[in-house]
């Protein structure tokens, strides 16, 4: 019995392709990043006679599309903005409105979503629910305990031998993940959380688990049920400083794509992907959507960090410019039970880099308001993507703390990188801040995405 006949997908009984032929020159995107910037780009190149909508967008979308000012807090007028415009597709950039929902308020309208349920979403809205199911598959992932009481955290903390990791359950925008080298660290991570309140509600109960060592790496398919396509794999930098240095951040610059060999990426995808899946089908959670499996290559295998429901941010703004096919025709054809490309996520014989321009302050507190300049010499080699930005008085400003993604995109990694960083010092705000060590240790790997040289 397949997954569709086990539960129920949001808008179950329209056939997707109805969902796109009433209104197929429409498009709505949730979201206001450089991700969201990113898939408005995307989908204008493959698809350039659709109406493409964004809530809420920025300055840098709304010169692709029609950006609506909805709050992404606010899912009812999420859902209520997709059925005034008739969306023949909802793509959601960011994880809160599809762990709050929008995926099932949408079906409940009859508008198709390129996102899961809640239920689903609690992949990566719950990091112990996640950890829980792949206890029950096998799916290899660190050993972990999971506390909502900070004595028994830093007991167990105190018995463990090695460095642990220290992990918000809930959604805390890429911040809610320490890294410790001892058991003092680890346990001020967990009382800050489980007694001080960091984080407030995501923080209430926390993972701890065994830091694993090798190689990070963000793994992308595309699911529906137990069918999936994988995508290319990218290298995301988190740390604000280079050399892995300093606090963790939403992202700080990615290198894609991650050169992961056929067995290996199929291996990754009949003992992680296929299993979760099926799993989730067998909870009555079908997933549907883009499932992002943040993995350590270890020396025993592939192991899951962590699951997230959606495009990575900056993984996507590289990833997206190397696609040579619509993502919405590949979700499509998949959610009809159609053959996808089978070279979606391997060898796409050319590489990406994309670095994050940050505002002075970030990822604490960042300054916002400043000027910026210089996105028309930058984007004459390169894609620049808008993520914290806002028009005050007719001048382009920032608004948040990661303000620009630029996107350097060649034959190989080296000519990417070099794209890349060239226009990232053209791009300029007072207080700009961004990693110079991007795709570095790809480059100094054997086989870097694409090879090494001109």
């Amino acid at each position: 019995m397949g997954c569709k006949d086990r539960a129920t997908f949001p808008g179950k009984g329209v056939p997707t392709k109805a969902y796109l032929m009433r209104n197929p020159g429409s498009c709505f995107v949730i979201g206001g990043g450089g991700r969201e910037h990113a898939l408005v780009w995307h989908i204008r190149r493959f698809h350039p006679g659709l109406e493409i909508f964004c809530a809420p967008g920025n300055p840098g979308i709304s010169r692709l599309a029609t950006c609506i000012s909805v709050a992404l807090s606010d899912v009812e007028g999420l859902a209520a903005a997709a059925s005034s415009i008739d969306a023949g597709l909802t793509i959601v950039g960011p994880e809160a409105p599809l762990v709050a929902g929008i995926g099932d308020r949408l079906g409940e309208r009859g508008l198709s979503i390129l996102g899961p349920s809640a239920k689903a979403a609690e992949l990566e809205g719950s990091k112990a629910f996640a950890k829980e199911l792949m206890r029950r598959t096998g799916v290899p992932t660190a050993e972990h305990a999971t506390f909502d009481d900070p004595d028994l955290a830093t007991e167990y903390i105190e018995s463990a031998s090695g460095p642990l990791v220290v992990k918000a359950d809930g959604l805390a925008s890429g911040k809610g993940v320490f890294v410790c080298d001892g058991p003092r660290e680890a346990s001020a991570a967990a009382r800050a959380m489980l007694a001080g309140g960091a984080f407030g509600e995501a923080g209430r109960r926390v993972v701890v688990e065994r830091r694993l060592e090798g190689e990070e790496v963000s793994v992308f398919a595309l699911v529906h049920g137990e069918a999936f396509v994988m995508l290319p794999a990218a290298q995301d930098h988190k740390r604000a400083y280079d050399g892995d240095r300093g606090p963790n951040t939403g992202g700080m610059g990615a290198a894609a794509p991650f050169p992961l060999p056929a067995d290996l990426r199929d291996r990754i995808g009949r003992e992680i992907v296929g299993p979760i899946a099926s799993a989730m089908c067998a909870a009555g959670r079908p997933y549907s959507g883009v499932l992002f499996v943040g993995l350590m290559l270890t020396r025993s295998g592939p192991m899951v960090l962590e699951f997230n429901c959606r495009l990575g941010d900056p993984e996507a703004q590289a990833i997206l410019p190397l696609l040579e096919f619509s993502m919405i025709d590949a979700f499509v054809e998949l959610r009809e039970g159609r053959a996808v490309p089978t070279t979606a996520g391997g060898d796409v014989g050319r590489a990406s880099l994309a670095i994050v321009l940050a505002a002075p302050g970030y990822p604490g507190s960042p300054r916002t308001g400043t000027p910026i300049e210089g996105l028309e010499e930058a984007g004459r080699d390169a894609l620049v993507f808008q993520g914290g930005t806002a028009e005050r008085d007719g001048r382009l400003v920032t608004s948040g703390g990661r303000v620009l993604t630029i996107v350097g995109v060649g034959s190989n990694l080296e000519g990417a990188r070099e794209l890349a960083y060239r226009a990232a010092g053209q791009a300029r705000f007072d207080g700009v801040q961004f990693r110079g060590d991007i795709g570095a240790r790809l480059l100094a790997a054997a086989d870097p995405p694409g090879g090494v040289g001109p």
